[in-house]
């Protein structure tokens, strides 16, 4: 994926919400930082709570800076 991705909010994805659970979740991330996030807490994610438009998220997410790939153990 070539397009840049802008600033995320947290509050507007359940699992992200979650897992920035120490931040003020109102506040944009960068999307560089929100990638990092879910691969570094992948395991806390729960996938069946994944709404349809964080799924998509996240793969433009692993497209911009994962190559296409999300490094989880699970």
């Amino acid at each position: 994926m070539t397009a840049n991705i802008g600033p995320i909010i947290p509050a507007e994805f359940p699992e992200l919400q979650a897992l920035a659970w120490n931040r003020d979740v109102t506040r944009p991330i960068p999307a560089e930082e929100v990638f990092a996030l879910y691969e570094r807490n992948w395991r806390f994610v729960d996938q069946k709570r994944l709404t349809a438009r964080e799924k998509l998220l996240i793969a433009k997410l692993a497209d911009e800076f994962g190559h296409g790939i999300l490094l989880t153990t699970s």
